[in-house]
């Protein structure tokens, strides 16, 4: 399952070490456009196509959406404009979301008391699928062509759809309603769980600071500064491959201690990672971020996880739904007004647009950490 995840949500970035070089190819598809194209299909398939997992038979949804995810990427192979690419860019985002069918079954599956430690093992696959897609899309890039990278991720998705019919077990469905009132009922369980609307908004502000990097980084290197091409952006994956260490052993931190210590270190990694691109003008200045910053994400996100899955265990793809759909939509921000800052003022707005992010992060989760001390105090005062 941690392989799966990590195979089907690589497909949403093999795009970003690829932009310049698409652009070159196609000068209408303006770099911005293609990532936030990809990440905006995300966060639709997020709310149209997750939620379907606590009502249709897990399995067969996720084997279906390989082949659809399959049919997207013949799209973008083939795609003969910059319109054309952008809508298959779209709906590679909307097949992609088959990993977060994938994620809330692993939990499903879980005992209890494994529940964060098995949920950090899928999401560490799930990570590693999107760091090492940018060094498998910069090398394929670099060698044969963004096309090629395309192509070569069709049987991928395809041999992901026969494993998972193989392996995975059949499930009964939790809801018993209609596609409506379970949609519907998305924005209830928004309005029930305040840890959810917590959640979902820090983890959305540190998706945009992690999607502005990404984002902007083949640019960076290619600017005369660094003349850098897209293996080396790819490159930049293996780097950042270290935060994955951050999923399995937060995972474990939150089984034994509870997550909210998890998400505070997340947010407070990705700020000082910022800092560190922003004060650095160097390669060394960018490894270091790249590393921290992923490293701080990958914290937060598994923390957050599994505040978010134990609030209503017969609604997990519904709460997955409305936490992944809000955090991708900030990553869908960070990519289209990250191209935005390059664009009036390179790197150094860039760098605080990143600090932004971050900063709001720190800033939303220290005010939820006061307010439950205050709640605390005043608990044990009556």
């Amino acid at each position: 399952m941690a392989a799966a995840a990590g195979l089907a949500v690589a497909n949403i970035y093999y795009n970003q070490p690829m932009l310049a070089q698409i652009e070159q190819e196609l000068p209408g598809a303006l770099g911005g456009a293609i990532p936030t194209a990809t990440q905006l299909g995300y966060a639709l398939g997020l709310f149209l196509l997750v939620p379907l997992g606590d009502l249709v038979e897990r399995r067969r949804l996720i084997v279906l959406q390989f082949v659809l995810l399959a049919a997207a990427l013949v799209l973008a192979a083939t795609a003969p404009s910059a319109a054309v690419l952008v809508l298959a860019s779209l709906l590679v985002g909307l097949g992609a979301t088959v990993a977060q069918q994938i994620v809330p079954f692993a939990a499903h599956l879980a005992a209890p008391e494994r529940r964060g430690a098995t949920v950090g093992t899928v999401m560490a696959g799930l990570l590693s699928g999107i760091l090492l897609s940018r060094t498998l899309a910069g090398f394929v890039a670099t060698h044969g062509g963004w096309r090629e990278m395309f192509w070569f991720a069709v049987p991928l998705a395809l041999a992901m759809a026969g494993v998972m019919a193989l392996v995975l077990p059949r499930s009964a469905p939790d809801a018993r309603m209609g596609y409506g009132r379970l949609i519907a009922s998305i924005g209830e369980l928004w309005s029930a769980f305040p840890a959810l609307r917590l959640a979902a908004a820090t983890q959305a502000l540190i998706f945009a600071a992690f999607s502005v990097f990404w984002t902007i980084l083949a640019f960076r290197l290619e600017a005369p500064r660094f003349g850098l091409g897209p293996d080396v952006a790819g490159l930049f994956g293996l780097i950042g491959a270290v935060g994955i260490l951050a999923a399995p052993l937060a995972g474990r931190f939150a089984d034994r201690h509870g997550p909210t210590g998890a998400v505070l270190m997340g947010t407070a990694v990705a700020l000082a990672a910022w800092i560190a691109l922003g004060a650095f003008g160097t390669l060394a200045g960018l490894v270091l971020g790249c590393v921290l910053l992923d490293f701080g994400m990958q914290s937060a996100l598994v923390a957050h996880q599994h505040i978010v899955y134990a609030l209503k265990p017969e609604a997990r793809a519904r709460l997955n739904t409305a936490f992944m759909g809000v955090m991708f939509l900030g990553g869908a921000a960070g990519s289209g007004l990250g191209t935005l800052a390059w664009d009036a003022g390179g790197w150094e707005l860039v760098s605080a647009l990143g600090i932004g992010f971050a900063l709001a992060a720190a800033l939303l989760q220290a005010l939820a950490w006061r307010a439950r001390r205050a709640r605390r105090a005043g608990a044990a005062a009556g």
